[in-house]
């Protein structure tokens, strides 16, 4: 068996301790599902902004409210997050009015209806957040774990030393080049998953403050509606 050939890469993780050997499965797993969650997370993120931008469009565009909530509860799982935030709003509204017919309280109605915005806007960012905590403990562990691969493989490198004659370095690399991939996959692991989570925070924040003035705006709207 030639050098060469001993510190390929499939040669050293073949050769690898069955410790080292789980490590690096256990990486090579949270890697996968990482990156499943990650493009998942993009098309969602992707289509709740395209979703947002035409429901807005369409908003203030003047047309009808009743028209425009009727056509959001009609499509409530295609109509995206911002629709279902002004759908339970102008349900709400319209609700309440028909209930407080007799006895109008207004007040109660508009609070009533920025209760159900609040609670759907918060409904929406818990579907957008969904697996965020799970990226940001690949990000913050994987190193870690490879690390723990990599002392261990250095380890026992080291303790095979005390059967060999003279030490040399082409008796120590191998052991040494098997324990560094446990490293190098927890990086190849915690990378990615970080700047997806940085990424995704910052546009989930960015459409969380559209969220939230729409919900301002339209209070505003549903208060002026009702004097």
């Amino acid at each position: 068996m030639t050098a060469t050939h001993d510190l390929s890469f499939v040669s050293l993780i073949a050769n690898a301790h069955i410790l080292v050997q789980l490590i690096m499965a256990l990486l090579l797993l949270l890697s996968i599902v990482s990156w499943t969650y990650i493009f998942r997370k993009v098309f969602a993120i992707r289509a709740a902004r395209a979703q947002t931008e035409q429901f807005e469009r369409s908003f203030w565009a003047g047309g009808n409210l009743h028209t425009l909530h009727q056509s959001a509860s009609s499509q409530r799982d295609q109509s995206g997050p911002l629709a279902r935030i002004f759908e339970a709003g102008m349900g709400e509204f319209i609700k309440g009015k028909q209930a407080s017919r007799e006895a109008l309280d207004m007040n109660s109605v508009l609070d009533g209806a920025r209760r159900a915005m609040r609670a759907s806007f918060q409904r929406e960012l818990d579907t957008l957040d969904s697996h965020l905590n799970f990226l940001a403990s690949v990000g913050s562990v994987s190193p870690y774990i490879g690390l723990l691969g990599t002392v261990w493989g250095i380890m026992n490198s080291f303790r095979g030393l005390a059967s060999v004659e003279q030490a040399t370095l082409a008796v120590v690399a191998p052991g040494i080049a098997e324990a560094l991939i446990a490293t190098a996959i927890g990086l190849f692991a915690a990378i990615p998953a970080v700047v997806a989570y940085n990424r995704f925070t910052h546009d989930i924040d960015r459409l969380a403050n559209r969220f939230e003035s729409f919900v301002e705006e339209f209070s505003n709207i549903l208060q002026r509606q009702s004097r």
